[in-house]
């Protein structure tokens, strides 16, 4: 099979366009506003404004078919749309629709919804009317165990009555609706064939917000949730009865990759930071740009740009392909998010006593990275499956390629 790494053409275009939009129309926005405070109404009129740019544009929806307003990238085009997106933080894949939660909540609800539940929730999301919540992690189970979910779904009559307690729900503040992965059948067997997805409509009876689950990086609309008799139509069910396991899988695998593409565009801004000031600062008698130290952290900065780079194409590929991915998705998320943490703490070793300041934004992308370590898997329950991974392929074949990208 040949190996070819250049983009099509439309791949191309696609990609340089929305570079162009992120550097001419969406930094500086986003410039502005941050050296400005924190001024909510100015922030929320320019975001307005950007979404309608983008869809005038043509960079709107790029992960979803035309047939619901998108632009019909697989996951090899979306890697390169989404890295530059991410250049711009959160801000970027916002403007484009292409943000988490709603992002994987679009996904299921392509790929998991009935005609019914698509045309009420996943047109207006892929219109950009409303959005969503995703809630599946407790705080008193491990979220890397969804069989421990104690959040039950009972029938009643023409009901599903839901009670339970969830915490980082993803964007429930303001959200239209929640994909709700609740336990239905709690003597199942498999244990991964105890919960079910519900789509339930926000604000309802029951649904109460309790906070907002300030992090490192501040509030990030991540709220506790309390469920208290909340009633579900039968119709809501996503997926079938039981399938609430697969359903949250199949979303967080591409999900977790989606994770890599922006953190990778973030990456990139970290050391082409790093770079410019090591060219502008002189101390000691030379740049810093010319003292090996600093050169040594470009260096090993670009070889994990470049591994990630690599390691995201592939699963992505293999995701379009219709191949397994798990293993390649587990790698390249716990090396693409360690990867960004490295660089901006490198970025910031450079920038001095600057980079630790809030000055620039390197303080900012700081915090926001600490959670890529976290957030859809820790790194040692990825660290286990792709350990676990090995051992069989191993037993299986007596050798490890599968289990290593099953190249060369």
């Amino acid at each position: 099979m040949p190996v070819d790494f250049t983009l099509s053409p439309e791949v191309e275009e696609v990609r340089l366009r929305v570079r162009k939009f992120m550097d001419e129309e969406v930094r500086p926005i986003q410039d502005t506003l941050r050296g400005a405070g924190a001024d909510r109404r100015a922030y929320v009129e320019q975001i307005v404004k950007l979404r309608q740019r983008a869809k005038e544009v043509g960079i709107w929806n790029p992960h979803l078919p035309a047939e619901w307003g998108g632009m019909g990238l697989g996951p090899v085009a979306m890697a390169f749309v989404s890295a530059e997106a991410g250049r711009t933080g959160g801000i970027g894949p916002y403007i484009i629709n292409a943000q988490a939660p709603d992002e994987g909540n679009m996904h299921t609800l392509l790929h998991w919804g009935t005609p019914e539940q698509k045309e009420k929730y996943l047109r207006p999301l892929a219109e950009g009317r409303v959005r969503s919540c995703f809630a599946m992690t407790e705080p008193e189970v491990a979220g890397s165990d969804p069989t421990l979910i104690q959040t039950t779904a009972v029938r009643d009559g023409d009901d599903w009555v839901l009670n339970g307690h969830k915490w980082f729900s993803s964007g429930a503040h303001g959200a239209a609706f929640a994909i709700v992965i609740a336990c239905t059948d709690p003597d199942a067997d498999p244990p991964q064939a105890r919960n079910t997805g519900f789509i339930v409509e926000t604000p309802t009876e029951g649904w109460e917000i309790v906070r907002d689950v300030e992090t490192m990086a501040g509030p990030a609309n991540h709220p506790e949730i309390r469920l208290t008799n909340v009633r579900v139509p039968v119709d809501n069910i996503l997926g079938g009865r039981g399938d609430g396991h697969r359903l949250g899988q199949a979303r967080l695998g591409p999900a977790r990759l989606a994770h890599c593409m922006r953190w990778i565009g973030q990456a990139e801004v970290a050391l082409e930071m790093l770079v410019d000031r090591a060219l502008k600062r002189y101390a000691h008698g030379s740049y810093l740009a010319e003292k090996q130290a600093i050169q040594w952290m470009m260096a090993e900065s670009a070889m994990e740009l470049y591994t990630g780079k690599l390691m995201v194409l592939h699963a992505a590929y293999k995701i379009e392909k219709g191949l397994p991915f798990r293993q390649e998705v587990s790698m390249a998320k716990v090396h693409v998010a360690n990867t960004l943490w490295r660089v901006i703490d490198r970025a910031i070793q450079v920038h001095g006593a600057l980079g630790y300041s809030t000055d620039t934004p390197l303080a900012d992308m700081m915090r926001t990275a600490r959670a890529a370590r976290l957030a859809d898997g820790a790194d040692e329950v990825h660290m286990q499956t792709i350990a676990r991974n090995v051992i069989s392929a191993y037993k299986k074949e007596g050798r490890t390629r599968s289990a290593t990208g099953d190249l060369l």
